[in-house]
């Protein structure tokens, strides 16, 4: 008996669900008026059903609201179209949508004081959901299906709220007293009327909702976060996604279990074939039931496949894809628009893998056996009934499209594929013509070019295809583009015409009717899949974004709860997909917004409980934020390394503590080093790489892990340089002055290890690299057009091929190599000497002994120019050796230009035919001129040039414009170029530093770099002050109190509630512009009240002027006069 109420209360609402499913379909359809078949609602007052309290029933017939029934709304088309104009007007007579929202808020809060208990949201989220909604409502009066569903998706979004008669007339009266006062002598009678028949409609629809469904939806979502363990959305979802993924694979072994066998010899066992059959049967399903058995099944997920096995239908592959969406459905049940778009989703998704017939009731039985099953103390006729009612409501919408996705998509990929090349290109054309005849202001929105407007056109049919083929992986897709469109800030309202546009132009292309209702019911989907996206990430962080409004994006940023302002600044989720509005801000440009973002991250605020800082947040969803600012924002990088200090304005002994927050900068999410480091050197921006995090950072790995890493690298270099100078310089010239043997020997050995082991590995690295950067054509061309591996770019590996190529040639002409064998010479005098043993003095190589010598001296040069990277030992030797590096082209500049001078001057005093020979020739004239400039020129030569004055000219020419204009030039050059390069030369220095780090990470033991971060302890939790007790994640050091002045708290207290639900209440943070555009605002706003006072008594006066006028005609002069006069005062 207790089971009739509900079932007619089912019943009823099965029938609204399938009307608004109709509705649904006759919506996604764009354009096709399909008949409805709905009771209309009278724009008279509607009379309400008598209820319990005589008085409010009354009320509610008075007032016109229906609270008996929910019907579409469908009023009279001039009362609508005077409603959408004062709309209209009322937009325009505000600057933005935010003001209108605004003007809204403070209408009803103010005006109805009884309903401020229930404004709990902030007030400008709220005030943007009022805007939203209401525009809706009235953007829609010409259209009562569409307004019933969304009428009807916010009365299921009201349930928790007490909505009665009395509180929907204040806020109806609220509003509309509103609209008269901003619409003043604009609005007219029929549009006011058409508001108030919106208002009344939309509270009785709310309060009709929450008497017949409140409980039901109710029931539903405990029961159903009960059956999952009460996890959150996100965590359900992914228990239903590696539960579906095991189950399939049970399935699978199973599927493969039941293959029927062979005997050993071969041939198949035909006799018994059925009875081994059912009994491999039973055993695998009691196999099955057993490994279940061992894992208790606690989710509803895990309880589902449990029951299925167990009744014999776990192999339906198509409840896998319902099972998938169910957790949406169930979630989405009061919203009726979602709920037919999921059950579309999953119509397509059982359409992939099951081509048969599908018994949908399968599904409910082992359902609500799995829901009883978690259940058990709880479950009662209530849930049966509720639970029985939103499956006959999704199978009822599954059955409207059921078996009809395989037709739509053959017919729709034989009209695509159809078309040519020409007929697409019309196709795509006559799209935006329609689309731009029809809604003028989409024209402002697409702003690329023609032919990338016929990429989206085409990717868009293509999308079309793609949803038949793959679904999930379009659903996916879609929720991304969709999330795009947020940042694009492209209005949901041109997606419905945009679609009509599609289908009218498929229309008239083919008449095939099945294609078109495929290419319809595809692209409407599409279309609300991208409307849902869009509104659904259309958060106002993500507005003040698209806004790149600092103060506005502060604003936004203070409606969040304290315990969810960083998600709402670094996540935005729908479905499977998210978007980081600090990433979007990024890379579109908005940086205003986008530095308000980083500093509110990475402010600390605290209550009395704990500290709020978004630093673990913020590399947690961006790890590569450092890498983005460098290649996107490096303006907004100081500000992200400023946030991640923290300072005490409270010192002791002149020092003051300092907390650097430096973990994620050092240690990347699986534990190795952090490529932080590797991105600042790749940015070689000289000034970033002095603040002081990343120099700590840098400082504090060199010392304690790349350093020693580092010089072992170069104590093998640093070794084969003291062999090298001992055998060619020591040793050589000790065996020279006085030969023995044992320093012959010990040249020897000293050779021969040279070339065996630096050579060799020389040749070895350069081999390999060479043929590799060949092999995988990772070269650059010479001059244009000889190829060269690219590792030659850098100037050490380049000078390590020449030492290379050296050493090859002192190996070829290795003296001791020459004269192996030779043990005597005789001397001129005729005497034989005994050279011994590896003697370099054999008659045959004196001739060649003049280049050994040469490549040995450049060996000499380039061991030594590759252990100039020892320099970054020290910071400030290692800035002197890179400024004077940056000094050589200015000195290259001048020797050229002194090369130039003494080839003209020599060549000029060669016309003369003089007989000095100092300048006989060419080659004489530039080496004395050359002798002159380095002062070299003996005064008895200057004295023999008074005889030929002319050439004496020429030489004082040349002294003046070489020692005094090229000498001072460069001297100047010198001086301006280092004061260029002073103030940058540490940060290069460190540059040079961090590269070499980057290059000795990978060489460095993984235990040795655990122990180095164990070392730091980053979990420990660091003090501020004495005995409070902070942040992990950090290290703390001290610093001179006169380094960095700190007069504030770095850290904003407040007191009252600590709930991480509430926010934190608004800042005092006003500036100068601020206070300045409030004032500006003010007069605007007086100025506005004066105009309008004096409109409204100018129009007093001129209508008791003409009243006065009119009853003057049938009374005397005098009377006339003085109404006049009385009324005129």
């Amino acid at each position: 008996m207790a089971e009739a109420p509900a079932q007619e209360g089912s019943e009823d609402l099965d029938r609204q669900s399938a009307v608004a499913s109709e509705n649904h379909d006759s919506e996604a359809s764009m354009g096709e008026n399909a008949p409805v078949e709905e009771p209309v609602v009278d724009t008279r007052p509607m009379m309400a059903a008598v209820l319990s309290d005589a008085e409010v029933c009354e009320v509610g017939r008075e007032e016109g609201i229906n609270v008996a029934s929910f019907e579409i709304l469908k009023m009279d088309p001039i009362v609508v179209a005077k409603a959408q104009e004062g709309w209209s007007a009322f937009l325009s007579a505000h600057t933005s949508r935010e003001a209108v929202g605004e003007a809204i808020y403070s209408a009803l809060f103010e005006g109805a004081p009884s309903l401020q208990p229930l404004f709990t949201t902030p007030r400008a989220v709220q005030a943007m959901r009022f805007m939203n909604g209401i525009h809706g409502f009235v953007t829609t009066l010409d259209d009562p299906v569409t307004l019933k569903t969304m009428v009807e998706t916010l009365g299921f979004g009201h349930l928790n709220l007490d909505v009665t008669i009395p509180r929907v007339i204040m806020f109806r009266d609220a509003l509309l007293d509103l609209l008269e006062v901003e619409l003043l002598g604009t609005l007219d009678p029929e549009g006011l009327q058409g508001f108030r028949l919106l208002l009344n409609y939309v509270g009785g629809a709310i309060i009709f909702i929450k008497a017949h469904y409140a409980d039901r939806l109710r029931l539903l979502s405990e029961s159903w976060s009960i059956a999952n363990g009460g996890n959150n959305s996100q965590g359900t979802q992914q228990n239903v996604d590696s539960s579906v993924q095991q189950f399939k694979k049970e399935m699978n072994a199973s599927s493969a279990s039941k293959k029927k066998k062979w005997n050993f010899g071969g041939q198949r066992n035909n006799e018994g074939d059925a009875v081994s059959g059912e009994r491999q049967q039973t055993n695998t399903g009691k196999q099955t039931t057993d490994t279940m058995a061992q894992n208790v099944p606690t989710t509803y997920t895990e309880m589902f496949m449990f029951n299925a096995a167990v009744m014999g239908i776990g192999q339906n592959q198509w409840m896998i894809e319902v099972l998938s969406c169910f957790d949406n459905m169930v979630k989405n049940v009061a919203n009726s628009a979602r709920l037919q778009e999921e059950c579309d989703v999953l119509v397509l998704r059982i359409s992939r893998i099951q081509t048969g017939k599908v018994h949908l009731q399968e599904y409910k039985a082992c359902m609500l056996a799995s829901l009883r099953s978690l259940l058990p103390k709880d479950w009662s006729t209530a849930h049966e009934v509720a639970w029985s009612w939103l499956w006959e409501n999704v199978e009822r919408l599954l059955h409207k499209t059921m078996g009809n996705p395989p037709a739509w998509e053959a017919a729709l990929a034989k009209f695509l594929g159809s078309l040519d090349e020409s007929q697409a290109f019309e196709v795509r054309k006559q799209i935006y013509a329609k689309f731009f005849m029809s809604t003028p202001a989409g024209q402002d929105y697409f702003k690329q070019s023609n032919t990338y407007l016929h990429l989206i056109a085409t990717k868009i049919m293509d999308m079309t295809m793609e949803l038949y083929r793959e679904p999930v992986k379009m659903v996916d897709d879609i929720s991304a583009l969709g999330l795009r469109h947020v940042g694009y800030a492209i209005p949901t309202e041109l997606m419905g015409p945009f679609v009509s546009a599609c289908i009218e132009v498929a229309q008239g292309v083919t008449q095939d009717e099945v294609a078109i209702e495929a290419f319809r019911w595809s692209l409407g989907l599409i279309s609300k899949s991208l409307v849902r996206t869009i509104l659904e990430g259309s958060t106002i962080v993500m507005k003040a974004i698209n806004a790149n409004n600092k103060k506005q994006m502060k604003k936004a940023i203070g409606c969040a709860p304290r315990g969810e302002r960083a998600t709402w600044m670094l996540t935005v989720q729908v479905g499977t997909q998210s978007i980081s509005p600090l990433a979007w801000s990024v890379e579109s440009g908005g940086l205003e917004a986008a530095g308000a973002i980083i500093q509110d991250l990475l402010t600390i605020r605290a209550d009395r409980d704990r500290y709020y800082y978004g630093a673990d947040e913020l590399f947690a969803r961006h790890p590569d934020i450092i890498h983005k600012l460098i290649n996107h924002a490096p303006a907004l990088l100081p500000d992200l390394m400023d946030g991640l200090v923290w300072r005490s304005r409270v010192t002791t002994n002149g020092m003051r503590r300092v907390n650097y927050y430096v973990k994620h900068l050092l240690v990347d999410p699986e534990g190795n080093f952090a490529p932080t480091l590797e991105w600042v050197a790749r940015s070689q921006d000289p000034r970033v790489v002095c603040h002081p995090v990343l120099v700590l950072v840098a400082d504090l790995v060199w010392s304690r892990i790349a350093c020693r890493s580092f010089l072992y690298r170069k104590a093998w270099m640093i070794f084969m340089l003291i062999l090298f100078v001992l055998s060619q310089s020591v040793l050589e010239q000790a065996n020279q002055q006085s030969p023995k043997e044992h320093l012959r020997i010990m040249i020897f050995a000293c050779r021969a290890c040279i070339y065996l082991f630096s050579m060799g590995s020389l040749v070895y690295t350069h081999v390999g690299n060479t043929l590799r950067g060949y092999w995988k054509k990772d070269t650059v061309k010479v001059w244009g057009f000889v190829p060269v591996p690219e590792y030659l770019t850098n100037w050490q590996e380049a000078a390590g091929l020449v030492l290379t190529l050296n050493l090859i040639v002192m190996l070829a002409s290795e003296p001791i190599l020459h004269c192996y064998g030779t043990t005597s010479m005789i001397d001129e005098s005729g005497q034989t000497i005994d050279l011994g043993l590896f003697t370099e003095e054999c008659p045959d190589f004196h001739l060649r002994s003049f280049p050994y010598a040469v490549f040995s001296m450049l060996c000499m040069f380039l061991y030594f120019v590759l252990l100039v990277d020892l320099a970054v030992m020290n910071t400030r030797v290692s800035a002197f050796v890179l400024v004077c590096g940056r000094m050589m082209s200015e000195v290259a500049l001048f020797f050229l230009a002194l090369f130039i001078t003494i080839l003209m001057f020599s060549s000029a005093v060669g016309c003369l035919r003089s007989d000095d020979p100092h300048f006989q020739g060419l080659h004489e004239g530039g080496l004395s001129f050359f002798r002159m400039f380095m002062r070299m020129y003996s005064s008895k030569d200057y004295e023999a040039l008074e005889e030929e004055p002319l050439i004496l000219i020429l030489v004082f020419t040349f002294l003046l414009s070489s020692l005094i204009f090229l000498l001072n030039m460069l001297i100047a050059q010198l001086s301006r170029s280092y004061d260029a390069v002073y103030g940058d030369m540490v940060g290069y220095a460190r540059l040079k530093r961090i590269n070499i780090i980057v290059e000795t990470m990978p060489t460095v033991a993984h235990r040795r770099w655990t122990e180095f971060i164990n070392s730091l302890n980053f979990e420990q939790r660091l003090e501020f002050n004495e005995g409070d007790v902070g942040l992990s994640g950090g290290l703390q050091l001290t610093e001179l109190a006169s380094a960095n002045p700190t007069t504030t708290d770095m850290i904003r207290r407040f007191g009252g509630s600590t709930s991480p639900t509430i926010q934190w209440p608004e800042e005092d943070t006003i500036d100068d512009s601020d206070k300045y555009e409030r004032l500006e605002k003010h007069i605007q706003r007086a100025y506005n009240r004066m105009t309008k006072g004096n409109r409204r008594r100018n129009g007093k006066v001129g209508s008791s002027n003409r009243s006065g006028s009119q009853n003057s005609e049938g009374e005397d002069k005098s009377g006339a006069i003085g109404s006049t006069g009385s009324e005129g005062g």
